[in-house]
């Protein structure tokens, strides 16, 4: 097995064990706190009434929501995640022109030419093998198709994961770093390796754009820090640790976080890349 396959069969079971039920768990605070993403995110789309979209990694549904109530009734969404508990969350609040599959966008066989338009919020940064991924969602898409995804910009940009991640390597040893070509939340992150990744798959030099937001969490630091310690980077380091393990980097997360309180919330920054492109 390829370096890109082993990596691509580890996002795969990931997301189908512990960390796609946590994310499906706290579905509705995802959904609350990147509400400005996507709202960036449609602008970025510009869906039009009737079209046909796409939407890659999305999750419990909320990007095909919202793009739903765009293309309205005469549209279609297709949503499309390899997390069983994911989908099953999106499954539950379906509307009439929304479906939804479990699969994996690298290898299934979607209807060919058959889409407008293309969505990604926070979705293709964890693909194990983009280029065989972004080859193969270019022949489910239309000429000319328009491209509308969202990632984060690098870790330094981001102190919503740094500063928490910083307080708890305070408890625990910090675990590997990605590499540069291994998926993860900021594999997005430079501008060179997205352009690449998008023209060796059929697509047009990529636009990226930088959207700045704040993630809010409640105001009350010991209840943002049980929140935070369960998120990205943070849940990884410490799912298998000990309770008093836990609980010693939950409160190293809420002194960590207190500076960052203003008008009854905790917001720290957030970074991404709005990234638009077409299918050549």
């Amino acid at each position: 097995m390829s370096d890109a396959a082993e990596r691509h069969r580890q996002q795969i079971e990931a997301w189908n064990g512990p960390m796609g039920v946590q994310w499906a768990a706290n579905e509705a605070r995802t959904e609350r706190s990147l509400a400005p993403v996507t709202e960036a995110l449609l602008k970025g789309a510009a869906a039009q009434s009737g079209e046909r979209v796409l939407d890659i990694g999305c999750g419990c549904g909320g990007s095909a929501l919202a793009i739903a109530g765009v293309v309205g009734p005469k549209g279609y969404v297709l949503g499309a995640d390899v997390s069983a508990p994911m989908i099953e969350v999106a499954r539950a609040t379906a509307l009439p022109q929304t479906d939804y599959i479990l699969a994996d966008a690298a290898i299934h066989a979607f209807p060919p030419a058959s889409f407008d338009l293309m969505i990604s919020r926070f979705g293709v940064m964890f693909f194990g093998d983009p280029d065989a991924a972004f080859a193969n969602l270019r022949r489910a898409l239309k000429p000319g198709a328009r491209v509308a995804m969202a990632a984060w910009r690098p870790l330094s940009e981001n102190p919503w994961v740094l500063v928490p991640m910083q307080a708890v390597t305070t408890v625990v040893p910090p675990g590997p770093r990605p590499g540069p070509e291994e998926p993860g939340p900021f594999a997005f992150g430079d501008i060179a390796r997205v352009q690449r990744i998008l023209a060796a798959g059929g697509f047009a030099v990529p636009r990226m754009e930088k959207f700045d937001f704040e993630m809010k969490f409640p105001g009350d630091p010991d209840v943002a820090a049980v929140a935070i310690a369960n998120g990205p980077g943070t849940g990884r380091l410490l799912r298998d640790q000990p309770e008093a393990i836990k609980t010693s980097a939950t409160a190293a997360i809420a002194k960590a976080v207190t500076p960052y309180i203003r008008d009854g919330f905790i917001r720290l920054p957030g970074a991404v890349w709005i990234i638009t492109s077409s299918a050549i």
